[in-house]
């Protein structure tokens, strides 16, 4: 009896310290599960996006950009011939636009025009993303506006937190002096704010406001952005909601951001600055291009290990060791990126930026199609440029499920930034849209040189 005791209370120990194992172990697997999913990055989505389309009257012909330079710079035949020259190669169409007050001769920038342009703006592209995801002003948790050189006070971004009477409680970030890639900036700066901020909307606006930034001067450098930069927005609205990711567009995948700021002839290739009679203007060198190239390909190399097939990353490897370790007499090579992405949206810069990354990636016509006809239609709207490309593949219905889009924009400092989205659903053709009257014209041949 004592035995059968002695072994009862043996198993019964036994027993108790199996089932305590159990559980501990059972425990361990959770917390470690639920550890995990804390720590998971948290999906950024893009639910949708809306980019301004200015009325007609605010359109300005070739006949009337070169019209308005001949009689600005009347004492100054060189200039005039410069501009002309620009305007002939620049692959702008006759359809874009500037502001009221650039439209007068000379020109009459105020502190009040470029409010104006700013609410008229930002206010049409936030109306149209409002209407087209169905949220309202108070679903909004972060707002962040950038604008590389209109500065107001208060900041444009508190303009919109007025306009649409948001919560108190929102997050407002107001980006400046960035130049043409801030838009990808603020879309990085969004992802990171998803990623500690559970639940929550963030709308991301890009513009660049025209008014009060026109040169009125004559060096050549500096009249360049004057033949290229015209009026434009677009609004987009991201989130980290699973209850929303199905009504969501894409699915953010990347961002890789390259600065060359400690480089002082990449520091200096775009700036604002002083001419000798005091006007104030952007100056481009003419180091930009090569150094832009320089900056895509330092960027494009952080980037390619994120997203290129294996194979494609071998063939790198090889050719990069075949150079460096046995000096072998060979060109390096250079990716194919047509087997990592289906969409390509190029800051419309300029006719030069899109041939050159054209060029160097070796992309198709239709890669660069987007690019082009933004460039041609809209001109060059600064950071929000890359949303009227995007706008522009799925008004031609070519954006479906899975298909994966790159966005790549340049801007002073000097920087190279990328962001890649992945297409969740077939995106139906919009009936409304800044390119939803127009869709139908284009593509059209752009000239090497269009002779006024």
């Amino acid at each position: 009896m004592l035995n059968f005791t002695k072994v009862a209370y043996h198993c019964l120990i036994i027993s108790f310290t199996l089932h305590d194992l159990i559980i501990s172990f059972s425990l361990l697997i959770i917390s470690m599960i639920a550890f995990y999913f804390m720590k998971k990055p948290r999906t950024v989505y893009l639910l949708d996006f809306a980019c301004f389309r200015p009325s007609p009257m605010y359109r300005v012909p070739f006949a009337t950009a070169y019209e308005h330079g001949r009689i600005i710079l009347a004492s100054q035949p060189k200039s005039i011939a410069f501009q002309l020259k620009i305007f002939e190669r620049a692959g702008l169409g006759e359809e874009t636009s500037l502001p009221q007050p650039l439209h007068y001769i000379p020109p009459n920038p105020s502190l009040i025009g470029a409010r104006e342009e700013t609410e008229m703006v930002v206010f049409a592209a936030m109306d149209s993303l409002f209407a087209q995801t169905g949220l309202d002003p108070v679903d909004i948790d972060i707002v962040i506006l950038n604008c590389s050189l209109f500065v107001a006070t208060p900041s444009l971004s508190s303009i919109v937190i007025h306009k649409y009477k948001m919560r108190s409680n929102v997050k407002s970030y107001n980006l400046s002096g960035m130049g043409c890639s801030a838009g990808l900036i603020s879309i990085d700066l969004a992802k990171h704010l998803l990623q500690v901020h559970p639940e929550s909307n963030a709308v991301v606006v890009s513009t660049e406001i025209i008014t009060p930034n026109s040169y009125i001067g004559n060096e050549r450098s500096m009249l360049l952005p004057n033949s290229l930069f015209r009026m434009g927005g677009a609004a987009m609205l991201l989130t980290n909601k699973r209850c929303l990711s199905k009504h969501a567009k894409y699915s953010l995948l990347h961002v890789v951001r390259t600065h060359k700021g400690a480089d002082d002839k990449s520091y200096g290739c775009v700036i604002q600055k002083e001419d000798k009679e005091g006007h104030v203007g952007i100056a481009l060198n003419l180091d930009l291009m090569l150094i832009a190239a320089k900056s895509l390909k330092s960027n494009i190399s952080s980037l390619g290990s994120l997203v290129l097939p294996l194979s494609e990353q071998l063939m790198f490897l090889f050719n990069l060791l075949g150079r460096k370790l046995f000096k072998l007499q060979r060109k390096p090579y250079i990716p194919d990126f047509k087997k990592a992405f289906d969409h390509y949206c190029i800051h419309a810069g300029g006719r030069a930026v899109i041939d050159a990354i054209q060029e160097s990636l070796k992309l198709s016509n239709e890669h660069v199609e987007a690019s082009r006809m933004t460039l041609y239609r809209w001109g060059n709207t600064s950071s929000s440029s890359l949303w009227y490309e995007m706008g522009y593949i799925e008004a031609k219905g070519r954006m479906s499920k899975g298909d994966r889009v790159w966005q790549i924009g340049f801007g002073s400092g000097f920087k190279c930034n990328s962001v890649v989205w992945k297409c969740n659903r077939d995106i139906e053709v919009a009936k409304t849209g800044a390119w939803a009257d127009c869709i139908h014209r284009y593509p059209v041949s752009v000239p090497k040189v269009m002779k006024l």
